[in-house]
C-alpha cells in the first residue's frame, strides 16, 4: 500500500473549503484537523492518500490558494496498519495503485538539480579518479569515477526545464554542466600533466596499450544506445523512485570518463583520442537531455491515459 501523508497550515478562512475537497474523496484516510488556538497563522489539517489516487489533490488545493496563504508539505508514508486502507487499496486498478504523484517527481528532479559548491567538487574528483583509471588501465577506477559523478542530476534538471518550457532551468542546468565539465577537465589536465612529466603513468599507458581509453574515445552507434537506454531507465528510476536503478545509469554512461579522456589525452598530446572523447561527452550528454524530454512526456501521457481508463472501469 503506497501512501503519502499531506501537512497543511491553512488559514481559517480556507479550513472548511479543504476540508470539503478532502474529507467526500474515498481515498483519503485519517484527515485530521488541528484548530488554531492563539497563532493567527491557521489551523494545521493533514491527512493520508494512496498516492496512486493523489495526483489531482495537489493542483485542487494550490487552486484553493493554501500554498499562497498558508502551506503544503508531503511525505512519503513508509508503513501504515490500516484494514481500511489495505482494502481501498485492493479495490484501486492497477493503474492507479502505481501511479506516481508527479508533483513529487517533478520536485525531486528540482531538488537535485541545485549548484553547491560539492557539485564542482564531486565532478573535479571523479574526473581525476576516472583520469587515474585511464593512465593505469583500470576500468574498476573508471565506474568508481561514474558512481560520484553528480551530472546526471543536472542532466534530467535540464530535461525538466525543456518539458516545462523553463528558460531559468536549462539555463542553470546548462551552465553548471558547462562549467563543471570545463573545471574538472583544467584540473584534471593539471594533474596528467605533473604525472606526465614525473612519467607516472604505468608502462603499458606508456607503451600505447590503453584499452580503457580506447573504449572512451570510440563513440559509435552503440554507444548511442546505450545513452538512449540508460536515459529511459534513468527518467523511469526517478519517476518511481528506484534509487538502485538509478545507480545503474550513473555507471552506465560514459560522460565523466570522456571529461578524464579529454584532459588526459591533451596532456600527452594525443590529439585524435582527445577530439573522440569530446564527441563522446557532448554526444550521450545531448542524447541524455532529448531521452529525458521525450521519456518525461511519454510517461506522463501514458500514466494519465491509464489512469483515465481506470477511473472509467470503476464508474461502470
Amino acid at each position: 500500500m503506497d501512501l503519502i501523508h499531506f501537512r497543511m497550515v491553512v488559514p481559517p478562512d480556507l479550513t472548511q473549503p479543504v476540508l470539503d475537497l478532502l474529507a467526500p474523496h474515498d481515498r483519503v484516510l485519517n484527515l485530521v484537523v488541528v484548530r488554531a488556538a492563539h497563532v493567527p497563522d491557521g489551523d494545521a489539517v493533514e491527512c493520508d492518500l494512496l498516492t496512486g489516487a493523489a495526483n489531482g489533490v495537489p493542483a485542487d488545493l494550490r487552486g484553493l490558494g493554501v500554498d499562497r496563504t498558508g502551506a503544503i508539505a508531503v511525505d512519503d508514508v513508509d508503513m501504515m496498519f490500516s484494514e481500511r486502507g489495505e482494502r481501498i487499496a485492493a479495490g484501486l486498478p492497477g493503474a492507479l495503485a502505481h501511479a506516481p504523484l508527479w508533483a513529487a517527481v517533478e520536485a525531486r528532479i528540482r531538488k537535485a538539480g541545485t549548484y553547491p559548491p560539492s557539485f564542482y567538487l564531486f565532478l573535479v574528483i571523479a574526473s581525476l579518479i576516472g583520469s587515474v583509471g585511464i593512465m593505469t588501465n583500470s576500468q574498476i577506477l573508471i565506474v568508481a569515477a561514474m558512481v560520484v559523478g553528480p551530472e546526471y542530476h543536472a542532466i534530467t534538471s535540464v530535461a525538466l526545464g525543456l518539458d516545462r518550457r523553463s528558460r531559468p532551468r536549462v539555463r542553470e542546468g546548462t551552465r553548471a554542466l558547462t562549467a563543471g565539465f570545463l573545471l574538472a577537465i583544467v584540473v584534471t589536465f593539471g594533474f596528467a600533466a605533473l604525472v606526465r612529466a614525473f612519467g607516472l603513468q604505468s608502462a603499458a599507458f606508456e607503451r600505447g596499450l590503453r584499452p580503457v581509453s580506447h573504449l572512451i574515445d570510440t563513440p559509435d552507434f552503440f554507444s548511442v544506445v546505450v545513452a538512449v537506454l540508460a536515459g529511459v531507465v534513468g527518467i523511469v528510476s526517478l519517476t518511481e523512485a528506484r534509487g538502485s536503478a538509478l545507480l545503474g545509469v550513473f555507471i552506465s554512461v560514459t560522460t565523466i570518463p570522456a571529461a578524464s579522456d579529454v584532459a588526459v589525452s591533451v596532456a600527452f598530446a594525443d590529439w585524435h583520442q582527445a577530439w573522440g572523447s569530446l564527441v563522446q561527452l557532448l554526444l550521450n550528454v545531448a542524447v541524455l537531455v532529448a531521452v529525458g524530454v521525450v521519456t518525461l512526456r511519454l510517461q506522463r501521457r501514458v500514466w494519465r491515459h491509464a489512469a483515465r481508463r481506470a477511473a472509467a472501469q470503476t464508474q461502470r
